[in-house]
């Protein structure tokens, strides 16, 4: 097991492919860890230097005090890179991971080279939407995390894919059960508190947008509104509910690959 650390405690983090390799980051949603890029780390590995990391108040990594800010979060992105002597790197985010993606973009360009905003947007939701999210798990802790879980399948995944594929649905949504309602809470926070909407436009660094047609929670027309206000951005739009990169397993991997070789 490996962490960096941080200043207020560790991040976990693993590395995997060849060491000359260029270097790529994923950076996962609210409520999983970074088990949700396994369908793609095989593949990716061929070519990369892949390293994924458990988001601060999720899986392995540090839970503090909230709420937390994306600009944190970023911060986190950036220590880990100093940490492992990692100049420049490609970064692909889900989600809250593409709000830490725009973040770096917007104020970190030079330390990336190539950036992949999945199931994301400039905005995600407003204080309507989160405001009895986090009362709710600071009330009920554990027992609001697994009605979490319950209730994720059907914003997370498409019908066919939640009725043919129970295992990969059941493995992601126990991480979101099993998720510290403290970390959730406190993350949950940084996703309402942040708006790019003014901001995105000022990335420069090559960027595809990937978005999902059944997406309820970060809709098409959220990756449009990326595509429209970052010059020379890729959008990618596939059948796909949020975890695209769970759902479309093969096709996102092949997208990725393509626009960061290409």
């Amino acid at each position: 097991m490996a962490f960096v650390h941080l200043e207020d405690g560790e991040m976990y983090y693993e590395v995997e492919g060849p060491a000359g390799a260029p270097v790529l980051v994923l950076s996962n949603s609210l409520g999983t860890d970074l088990h949700m890029w396994d369908a793609q780390i095989e593949a990716f590995k061929k070519s990369f230097r892949v390293v994924r990391y458990d988001t601060r108040g999720h899986g392995r990594s540090l839970v503090t005090q909230g709420p937390y800010t994306i600009k944190q979060l970023g911060r986190d992105v950036l220590a880990l890179l100093d940490a492992l002597k990692v100049k420049r790197a490609h970064f692909c985010g889900l989600s809250m991971g593409g709000l830490i993606g725009q973040w770096l973009g917007i104020h970190a360009n030079d330390r990336l080279h190539k950036l992949i905003l999945c199931n994301t947007a400039a905005k995600i939701g407003g204080p309507e939407m989160w405001k009895p999210r986090i009362e709710m798990v600071k009330k009920d802790g554990d027992q609001a995390m697994k009605a979490l879980g319950a209730g994720a399948v059907g914003r997370w995944f498409t019908p066919e894919f939640a009725r043919d594929h129970a295992d990969k649905v059941t493995a992601v949504t126990d991480v979101l059960a099993s998720t510290s309602p403290l970390g959730y809470a406190a993350c949950c926070a940084a996703v309402r508190d942040a708006d790019f909407r003014k901001q995105v436009s000022s990335i420069t660094v090559d960027t595809l947008i990937i978005c999902g047609s059944h997406d309820a929670v970060t809709t098409v027309a959220d990756g449009h509104y990326l595509h429209n206000h970052i010059q020379g951005s890729q959008l990618s739009d596939y059948y796909a509910a949020h975890l695209s990169s769970v759902e479309l397993e093969e096709t996102f991997t092949w997208r990725v690959t393509e626009f960061l070789l290409g």
